[in-house]
């Protein structure tokens, strides 16, 4: 399924591994592991250049669990940010949940603690509508909880997602973040 995307505020949210860079379930560990997707710098670049705040946000369960730190994580995001800023876009802001699962925190998607942590830093007082593109179950759950608008990816973990979801799907899904951004731009 494709089609329009409601934008009800210049806001969009984006999980990181699997939408913007390639993922591994080996985890993403260093900034030389850190490879964008085919064309998602250039998508976040549209984006921001049309007047829309990106924000990531992303599991980082490899800190948990002990095979990167977050001056490593740090240093992926910088490549992130180096890269979007070499095209003309904008990262507004990252929020990432360093936990495993077993820690039972409130920042761990599919849970809202980071979306309420986003909020409250930037002064949003909703995300009703607000694109949220995703590339698993936990994305899509999380979006919404908030009212948010997910959106699946196909990269990542989207086609193992698509398989998994249960009930008649109700989301837009795209090939990729270029095909999400392309959408979002036309409307």
């Amino acid at each position: 399924m494709s089609g329009g995307v409601s934008v009800s505020e210049k806001i969009i949210l984006l999980d990181r591994d699997g939408v913007v860079n390639y993922d591994s379930d080996d985890y993403i560990k260093s900034s030389k592991e850190w490879r964008p997707l085919p064309g998602s710098i250039q998508a976040i670049s549209d984006l921001t250049q049309r007047g829309f705040r990106i924000y990531v946000i992303t599991n980082q369960s490899g800190i948990g669990r002990g095979l990167f730190t977050v001056a490593a994580l740090n240093r992926m995001h910088d490549k992130m940010r180096s890269l979007v800023a070499a095209k003309g876009g904008r990262i507004e802001g990252i929020y990432y949940c360093p936990h495993i699962p077993d820690d039972h925190c409130e920042c761990r998607k599919p849970k809202v603690g980071l979306l309420r942590q986003l909020c409250a830093q930037e002064n949003i007082s909703t995300l009703r509508g607000v694109p949220f593109v995703g590339d698993s179950k936990s994305d899509l759950e999380c979006a919404k909880q908030v009212d948010a608008q997910g959106i699946l990816v196909k990269t990542g973990k989207g086609i193992r997602t698509v398989k998994q979801l249960t009930e008649p799907v109700t989301v837009p899904i795209f090939e990729d973040l270029a095909a999400v951004a392309k959408n979002l731009l036309e409307v």
